[in-house]
């Protein structure tokens, strides 16, 4: 059996030779357990046969990080809005994620410039570090609705998802979706990114939003969605909901009742 990806979501060469190479041996094995459902579909384009593979939707263990939120008071979230300057009623932004350029955080603080000038209420925080951190540091010096706040664990982390309205994250999409999942807020990126394959997990109007890649329709669809409470409810609702389908728990039982199926099968060659 192959576990994977089925391709290199992230090749700046998705033509080449190592990429066709792949597609040569994906029929060599009796069974796929593909990452997602977008594997899946990479892998019956390329004439794998359905019935030989199983999705495990790849996950981690959130388990403590839903416990960390569920820990978080309101006092500790009005002490964090208090400290911050942010008005009881103002919406907040966060990111969360390593910072490095496929992340796209120029287009971050573009986007949030234009949603701080339609909301003058509006803050982001940014919790991660990276080599790509600069651009992030250089804007926080002369914003000060923009915090960069570096990396934060456990409830300290915790604490800065429960104050947040929506995650912003223009750029690359990995496991770190979950997070919001589990936060119950949704995810807002763009089509065009370098996404990995746990972007099949965002559902664009369902628990999240995937957006052109162009700052001011990406703008302007946070400041909709901001503006429209009973929408943001509804999304987040369904990120809180998609959270209990991505967990660990569930990844490995895909995991066994794939083994299982693929034990029972002849052999495909």
């Amino acid at each position: 059996a192959y576990w994977g990806h089925g391709r290199n979501f992230q090749s700046s060469r998705p033509a080449g030779l190592r990429e066709r190479w792949k597609k040569t041996q994906i029929g060599l094995v009796d069974w796929w357990f593909a990452y997602t459902e977008l594997t899946k579909d990479i892998l019956l384009k390329d004439g794998y046969p359905e019935r030989r593979i199983t999705v495990l939707d790849n996950a981690i263990d959130n388990a403590g990080f839903k416990q960390d939120l569920a820990a978080v008071s309101a006092v500790r979230i009005a002490e964090l809005r208090a400290g911050l300057g942010i008005d009881e009623s103002a919406p907040v932004g966060v990111f969360c994620g390593s910072l490095y350029p496929d992340k796209r955080l120029d287009f971050l603080v573009a986007a949030a410039d234009l949603i701080r000038e339609a909301i003058p209420g509006f803050h982001l925080v940014v919790i991660g570090d990276g080599p790509g951190a600069a651009p992030i540091r250089v804007a926080a010096e002369s914003r000060d609705w923009l915090r960069w706040v570096g990396v934060r664990r456990g409830d300290e982390k915790a604490a800065w998802f429960r104050l947040a309205d929506v995650v912003l994250n223009p750029g690359l999409v990995g496991l770190h979706v979950l997070d919001a999942f589990c936060a119950g807020l949704p995810m807002i990126t763009t089509s065009d990114a370098s996404h990995s394959p746990e972007i099949a997990y965002l559902e664009h109007g369902r628990n999240g939003l995937i957006l052109e890649g162009r700052c001011e329709p990406y703008a302007q669809a946070v400041i909709n969605l901001l503006r429209d409470d009973q929408r943001l409810a509804e999304l987040s609702a369904a990120a809180l909901l998609s959270s209990e389908r991505y967990t660990l728990r569930n990844m490995v039982n895909n995991f066994v009742g794939g083994f299982e199926r693929c034990l029972q099968a002849p052999r495909l060659r």
